[in-house]
């Protein structure tokens, strides 16, 4: 007997009108060409900010080109089941940052990775703490996932304390983790699962 595929729901090409995730204080939906000058902008204003976290930043990262390469790169990790990247706007649609899930294990793991940056001007106020919950919503009732990862590296404070406020458990510590900023890096590692969001 032939092993039965499993099926997922079609999320993103079928929609006429963009997915938005509506919270409170923002809203989160999938970034589109339009947003180019918005994101620039908001990533150039930022980038001492955000590099020490980052991978490191190729010339040409803020050009139009690698803009529309990164939205082509995000649909078809949609299209793919690969992989949900979405950008937080304010509720009076100010881009302040973005989140997103990637490198999706499905199977036995059901499980993603958690990825997020605030734009500097928009940092410890709040915001991220707004965003998580509705990417984890997205996570667990629309995705079905089992279980979201994330890390952090240890000099990263601010970032450990909105995982663990937002509901994750550190599970442990992975030595050179991460090329970031140009080195590896150990980081800080979290999850959390189905349950734990549920409770």
């Amino acid at each position: 007997m032939a092993p039965q595929r499993k099926t997922f729901p079609r999320l993103f090409l079928t929609r006429s009108e963009p997915l938005r995730l509506v919270g409170d204080r923002v809203f989160l939906r999938p970034p589109d060409r339009g947003d180019y000058e918005d994101w620039a902008s908001l990533r150039a204003r930022s980038r001492d900010f955000l590099m020490p976290w980052e991978p490191s930043w190729p010339p040409d990262a803020l050009s139009r080109a690698s803009f529309r390469a990164r939205i082509s790169r995000y649909a078809e990790d949609w299209r793919t089941d690969l992989g949900y990247n979405f950008l937080i706007f304010r509720s009076d649609d100010v881009l302040v940052g973005g989140v997103g899930l990637s490198n999706l294990r499905r199977g036995v793991a059901e499980t993603a990775s958690l990825g997020y940056w605030i734009g500097e001007t928009f940092a410890r106020q709040r915001h991220m703490s707004a965003a998580l919950p509705l990417i984890l919503d997205f996570a667990f009732d629309r995705l079905r996932l089992h279980r979201v990862e994330a890390a952090c590296l240890p000099t990263n404070v601010p970032s450990r304390a909105l995982l663990l406020r937002t509901g994750f458990q550190q599970e442990g510590y992975a030595r050179n983790y991460l090329l970031i900023d140009g080195k590896w890096q150990d980081h800080l590692l979290f999850a959390i699962l189905r349950e734990d969001w549920r409770g």
